[in-house]
């Protein structure tokens, strides 16, 4: 869809009539909440006087008996036995916010539950009060706005909810990265997940599950449904997911039933403490959780659910810092794996503290330890920095699955797609916005419309499977250490070594000191090679010896780039000295 921003900026234009009487930061709880119900009420249209002639045949019977009639007349998930539609709304201007609860009121159960989230109920009583309501409604209704509402495919109103939540979320200074993720990342996310699985995704009649566990706006449930059907229009992805924010809750609820999704799959609540989808588990994850978020305000529910089940919940690799929750996302994720029945495969982002937080023995070690042993590690992604809407940080993509093909199994593939070693005129993964958006300065191409094929080109390195300047192949322990600690003797004040009944030296804790050793390494010979030449008498407390993991991408991607010589150094001054007329000559002399 090409002309999202165009419609988004034509729907947020009615929000100047508000100027006045709302802060500019709750706009959205008027605009956001009227587009869903104008394009639920667009949806609804064609079919809307049979519903009413379904309604008053059967209006006597139970809801859970007159809900899917009155669905299967409306040709959709979801109906309005209201008379009123937006049309009708506008024709009466002094019932008009009786007439909007009595159109709010004949959605079925699942479209009002939306409203709901919405808490719209305050606004009507608010804007009725300021006199506004009529006028507003008037304008949603008005025939050349109703052409904003009207798009050719169901997917594209996804564009134009995110755009209209991203002018909300900067005029309120909340983070629209809380709320949705750029698209084109998510669609490199899909790519990476679906590129090794095309063959089975052709198959006509495939039926395949997917499921975000902090869902936002439903970005990448849209993005993932989008690319399946344009890979194959005969295969269905039922979609699945769970968000905290009501707003995007709402919104994400709206956008999969007037898609034809189940909207019964999305649920609302904490992840952690309310799993909606518990014992559930999926062919395909995809996810974006908040970067460094605390999980303090869940923390009893999470140590208890850790110490009572282990490694029967969702938490028994370890627990990370109350800090940074990125881990527990995905621990959950992996809880959801079809292990007996197929297995799945996860894409999540990260930023670069779940690669190497925490030292050998603590919470984010062992469930990186936990991971990488159990070979579910497949590839991780350096992505350029600026790519984020609420961070400029550097972000990385993890592939993770228990279903590796033959090639992968025991490795980890690392592609450093940051594009820091290029200039940006020559750069391969990304190319520089020409307005930027928050924090979002620089944007992957989709090869569409001019832009470069960055995505494609990422996804072939992934897919590739060989070393290059971007790729690099280790084996799982290559990422694994063992922290040796190393004692000295203690000795009194004549220098004497001091010793403990059975004649063995005393260790000295002032003087105690830790090596960490490659896990390939055999540590006795390390130790030989490493530190016995320049601590004579030292030795390994190999009771206290710990297994660790992390990755070390700057390690990994390192070039060495020699220091330029004095002459070079040099003839520099010297072009500069010509530049300023003759002023350094003087102090260089």
């Amino acid at each position: 869809m090409n002309n999202f921003k165009e419609k988004a900026n034509l729907i947020w234009s009615i929000a100047d009539l508000l100027r006045g009487h709302y802060k500019q930061a709750d706009y959205g709880k008027v605009i956001l909440p009227l587009t869903v119900l104008r394009r639920l009420d667009l949806v609804l249209a064609p079919t809307k006087e049979k519903v009413l002639e379904a309604y008053d045949k059967h209006k006597g019977k139970k809801p859970e008996v007159l809900e899917p009639i009155l669905n299967t007349v409306a040709k959709a998930k979801f109906h309005n036995h209201s008379k009123f539609d937006f049309e009708k709304l506008a024709a009466d201007h002094n019932n008009i916010a009786a007439n909007l609860r009595n159109y709010i009121n004949g959605f079925s159960i699942s479209a009002k539950e939306i409203i709901d989230y919405f808490s719209f109920d305050d606004q009507i009583k608010k804007l009725d009060e300021y006199d506004l309501l009529y006028t507003i409604i008037k304008r949603f209704a008005d025939p050349e706005a109703k052409k904003n509402f009207v798009v050719d495919n169901p997917l594209d109103m996804g564009y134009i909810f995110e755009e209209l939540i991203r002018k909300f979320a900067e005029l309120s200074n909340e983070t629209a990265g809380e709320h949705f993720t750029p698209r084109e990342v998510i669609r490199l996310m899909v790519d990476l997940l679906f590129v090794n699985d095309k063959a089975i995704l052709r198959k006509e009649g495939i039926v395949k599950t997917l499921y975000d566990p902090a869902c936002g706006t439903g970005g990448m449930l849209s993005i993932a449904e989008e690319y399946l059907y344009e890979l194959n229009n005969k295969a269905k992805l039922e979609l699945f997911g769970q968000e905290i924010n009501p707003e995007s809750y709402a919104i994400c609820k709206s956008d999969m039933l007037i898609k034809g999704q189940n909207p019964s799959n999305i649920k609302f609540g904490n992840t952690f403490t309310q799993d909606g989808l518990d014992g559930e588990t999926f062919d395909y994850m995809l996810s974006n959780p908040p970067f460094g978020v605390d999980w303090k305000k869940a923390e009893k529910y999470i140590k208890d659910e850790a110490a009572n089940k282990g490694w029967g919940g969702r938490f028994g690799a370890g627990l990370p810092a109350i800090s940074d929750g990125s881990l527990l996302f995905l621990q959950h994720m992996i809880s959801k794996m079809k292990r007996s029945t197929g297995g799945s495969r996860i894409g999540i982002v990260f930023n670069g503290s779940p690669l190497f937080s925490g030292g050998a023995g603590s919470g984010p070690s062992e469930i990186r330890k936990w991971i990488i042993e159990q070979d579910m590690l497949e590839a991780i992604i350096a992505m350029p920095d600026q790519l984020f809407y609420n961070t400029g940080i550097g972000t990385y993509i993890w592939i993770v699955t228990d279903r590796k093909s033959k090639e992968r199994k025991g490795k980890v593939q690392l592609i450093n797609a940051t594009g820091s070693d290029a200039p940006d005129k020559d750069n391969p993964f990304y190319f520089k916005m020409n307005r930027s958006l928050g924090n979002k300065r620089k944007e992957i191409g989709d090869g569409k419309e001019g832009r470069p094929a960055q995505i494609a080109a990422i996804s072939k390195i992934y897919g590739e499977f060989k070393e290059g300047p971007y790729c690099k192949i280790f084996d799982n322990a290559d990422f694994g250490y063992s922290r040796i600690t190393v004692e000295r003797p203690k000795k009194n004040a004549a220098g004497e070594v001091e010793k403990d009944r059975k004649g063995n030296p005393l260790p000295d804790a002032e003087l105690r000191d830790f090596e960490n050793v490659p896990l390939k390494e055999d540590i006795q010979k390390y130790f030989e090679r490493e530190v016995l030449p320049h601590l004579p008498g030292a030795w390994i407390d190999h009771g206290k010896t710990k297994v660790g993991y992390e990755i070390n991408f700057t390690k990994y991607f390192y070039q060495y780039k020699p220091l330029r010589s004095l002459e070079e150094i040099r003839n520099d001054i010297l072009k500069l000295e010509q530049e300023t007329d003759g002023m350094i000559k003087e102090i260089i002399k």
